[in-house]
């Protein structure tokens, strides 16, 4: 579900945004970063905060074409 979610936010931002997603599903530190992979978005952060995870990526620009 965070990937999802995240997906949905990230359909919604500009480029240069900054979405701070938090989740208490622990895989989310490998499913996200993973997810964006390919780009144009970047993890800028993952951290541990009390009952789950706290990740924050910033946006890129969509591909054109």
């Amino acid at each position: 579900m965070p990937s999802l979610r995240l997906a949905r936010a990230l359909e919604a931002a500009r480029p240069g945004d900054t979405i701070r997603l938090l989740a208490t599903d622990p895989m989310a530190r490998i499913d996200v970063p993973h997810m964006l992979a390919d780009g144009p978005h970047r993890v800028l952060t993952v951290q541990n905060v009390e009952g789950g995870l706290e990740i924050t990526v910033e946006t890129g620009a969509a591909p054109s074409g």
